[in-house]
């Protein structure tokens, strides 16, 4: 897949099936949606084009955006999105300014004049256009006028349940990971940086790695304790890993630090993959370091057996 920065940037692209949205966590309605794209631009023997936008729209138009977390970095999402066999990933700079185009100059400065689009495919849901004024209907309205095919992909084939980003946040804000793991179709995942932490973890017998999020975007689970899987350099590991304040410790900041099972490397400064599977537990504050231990020696067993039944 072949990603462009700017809409400037767009090569010729012959009988062009496009797509857009911001497609946050490139979850399991997003996915049906982008392959049908990809299987109806190879059936027109056309490419398949996916026009992003970033920062996300609420960032730029203030909408929760001091509160809003996002569950794909734009990294994360254009491997996701790479992975249904789009052809382009269009990443448009969104703007105050682009966010007032109408809707009929959203459709001619992007989709035909930029890529002389073919067909025009969208979810059931999707707008666009200033005051989201551009929807099926309205496509539909003006079809011929623009010239090309449009289809929506109804809710029903999307998912019965009605599949949405912000659905799968509030899972994640409930550490429902289960539930936000069956909308995603995938394991919810974050990627972060080894850093040093104070070692106690290590003194009593369950040494962790403390992850820094360099996004400060990107969405955390609520805190508590997680069974979790962790890459680490294209190996593989099971774990279990922390989100919160460390209360029975007086813990001053709040932290993220996976125990890796079977593991002792030093693996400061490298780059961490974690995969959660399911809640353990929620954070609490122990009477001491001794009933903290007992707990992290269930917890470990708990995770194992959670682990051990994951498919890979």
């Amino acid at each position: 897949m072949e990603i462009i920065d700017h809409l400037e940037d767009i090569p010729v692209v012959p009988m062009a099936v496009v797509t857009s949205g911001t497609f946050d966590g490139v979850h399991f309605g997003h996915q049906k949606i982008l392959k049908k794209v990809a299987k109806t631009a190879l059936e027109l023997k056309g490419q398949s084009v996916v026009i992003t936008y970033w920062p996300h729209p609420r960032f730029v138009l203030g909408k929760d955006a001091d509160t809003l977390r996002l569950l794909t970095t734009f990294d994360e999402k254009a491997a996701l999105i790479a992975r249904t066999g789009i052809d382009f990933l269009v990443k448009v700079p969104f703007t105050r300014e682009f966010s007032e185009l109408s809707a009929d100059e959203y459709v001619k400065s992007v989709l035909l004049d930029k890529l002389k689009t073919k067909k025009f495919i969208i979810g059931y849901d999707h707008k666009f256009g200033i005051n989201q004024s551009g929807d099926f209907t309205y496509l539909h309205e003006n079809q011929k006028r623009f010239g090309f095919e449009i289809e929506e992909i109804p809710r029903q084939d999307i998912d019965h349940v009605g599949v949405s980003s912000s659905k799968i946040r509030a899972a994640l804000a409930e550490g429902d990971v289960l539930m936000a793991n069956e909308y995603l179709g995938r394991n919810y995942s974050l990627m972060g940086i080894v850093t040093r932490g104070n070692q106690l973890g290590r003194e009593i017998g369950f040494p962790t790695a403390n992850i820094y999020l360099p996004e400060e975007y990107k969405l955390v689970p609520t805190d508590g304790s997680y069974a979790v899987k962790v890459g680490l350099r294209g190996s593989s590991h099971l774990g279990m890993l922390n989100i919160g304040w460390r209360p029975t410790v007086g813990g001053r900041h709040k932290t993220i630090e996976v125990n890796i099972f079977d593991f002792d490397r030093d693996i400061y400064g490298q780059e961490i993959h974690i995969s959660f599977v399911s809640q353990l537990r929620k954070e609490k504050k122990f009477e001491d370091i001794d009933e903290l231990k007992n707990q992290l020696i269930k917890d470990k067993e708990e995770a194992i057996n959670i682990l051990s039944h994951e498919k890979d």
